[in-house]
């Protein structure tokens, strides 16, 4: 079997100290090593959130937006498109990956209770004042351009789910969802340990073999291409409900599961992703092509082309698993090491995902009426969001009781860290 690249090899776990509580909770690759590509790519993964969403205020479509700009383009659609190909798969991969750590370290009672922790609580917490601020600026977008909007708080201008449901998760449905995901693995694991180590074993080789196919994309496809059958161009987008369709459930929960998969077999299969990076990069562009003509010519002939949403679909799935594979490749083999910013980014990442959403639409309101491009206005809106939560995340969290609640660890003295070796630890955020 390939082994793991020599800067994963050669890293030793550092000792804990006060500032190192949250090491052990850090992606790593075997006992004592850690990943800072995984930390890396899910911090470049949060900023791009908040690239999608301010892109979502200038789509040409509204449905199920919270709020929109009147400075449309095609451009926007686009954008969301691409990023949405591969940002929640990404999540999901990792988020399963860490969950598996957290078994192999703690075992599942203490995954359960780190879950619990630092997903259902913040969960519960932070929902109904996030909500309670969504509301407000639904309310004041609802009201006509050209006149400053006056602060309400009107229900009925938040657009309603599919159900028609106007109280909904909003954004926070990644972590009901991924809250559920969890506890779905403690029962397989409890599962899978009451069968014969051999039988375990060699499932876990079967797996993982699947998993390193060249082909495993298209077969983990399908099933995507299936559930998403009844979305627009056979597409699923969350849609932000209590209660998350079976669909959500079935298309992110085997990214999910396939990222138990990546841990188990994190020797191979990770350089296995460094080594064809290109070919799933080149392989995934190929994809998501397919799946943009397929859109175009369902939507400009409905039933011209038999189950089109389902081809549709299925390119975009396997666009967003050949994509997933080769971001993972790419970041352990550009991005290996720390990086201070990236690092700062995934510390803050957290509290980023939970607070993006209203300021996205307060800044939003205060571009509405400005005639500049929707590029400008979405290239302004990214930097002051991003300096927002940043700024917010410095002075009302990394030192604090809510930077304690969202794992992040306080920041070291210069003695501790002279005391201690390896890399600043980061949250559990997924």
């Amino acid at each position: 079997m390939p082994c793991l690249p020599a800067h994963v090899k050669s890293q030793r776990e550092a000792p804990v100290g006060p500032a190192r509580a949250a090491q052990a909770d850090s992606p790593e690759s075997g006992p004592g090593q850690r990943l800072h590509a995984l930390d890396n790519l899910r911090a470049t993964m949060m900023w791009l959130g908040v690239v999608l969403h301010v892109a979502a205020l200038h789509r040409i479509d509204v449905a199920g937006l919270q709020w929109h700009d009147p400075q449309t383009s095609p451009v926007a659609n686009l954008l969301g498109a691409v990023i949405h190909a591969f940002r929640m798969p990404v999540f999901f991969v990792v988020a399963g990956f860490f969950v598996a750590l957290l078994v192999h370290r703690r075992g599942i009672g203490g995954m359960l209770g780190n879950r619990a922790l630092r997903i259902g609580l913040p969960f519960l917490l932070f929902w109904p004042p996030l909500f309670a601020l969504v509301v407000v600026v639904c309310t004041m977008q609802a009201q006509p351009l050209g006149h400053w909007p006056l602060p309400g708080f009107d229900l009925l201008t938040v657009p309603a789910t599919p159900s028609g449901a106007r109280l909904q998760a909003l954004h926070l449905w990644f972590l009901e969802l991924l809250m559920g995901l969890a506890v779905l693995a403690a029962l397989a694991y409890r599962a899978a340990h009451a069968l014969p180590a051999s039988w375990r074993d060699s499932a876990a080789r079967g797996l993982g073999r699947l998993a390193g196919h060249w082909g495993a994309f298209f077969l983990l496809s399908l099933p995507l291409a299936v559930v998403g059958r009844h979305h627009p161009h056979g597409i699923l987008e969350a849609d932000g409900a209590f209660l998350p369709a079976l669909a959500v459930w079935v298309h992110y929960g085997l990214f999910f599961a396939f990222g138990l998969v990546l841990h188990r077999g994190r020797d191979w299969l990770l350089p296995l992703f460094r080594q064809r990076m290109w070919a799933n990069a080149l392989g995934g562009a190929a994809c998501l092509a397919i799946a943009l003509v397929m859109a175009a010519m369902v939507e400009r002939s409905p039933g011209a082309v038999p189950l089109g949403r389902v081809w549709t679909g299925l390119a975009y799935g396997a666009c967003g698993w050949l994509w997933c594979f080769a971001l993972i490749g790419a970041f352990l083999r550009f991005l290996p090491r720390r990086n201070p910013l990236l690092a700062y980014l995934a510390a803050s990442s957290y509290w980023s995902y939970l607070v993006h959403l209203p300021v996205i639409g307060v800044v939003g309101l205060l571009l509405r009426d400005c005639a500049a491009p929707f590029v400008a206005k979405m290239l302004i809106n990214i930097a002051i969001t991003t300096f927002i939560c940043l700024l917010s995340y410095e002075g009302l969290v990394r030192r604090t009781v809510i930077g304690t609640l969202l794992g992040t660890p306080r920041p070291e003295t210069t003695r501790e860290r002279r005391a201690t070796t390896g890399p600043e630890p980061v949250p559990s955020t997924l």
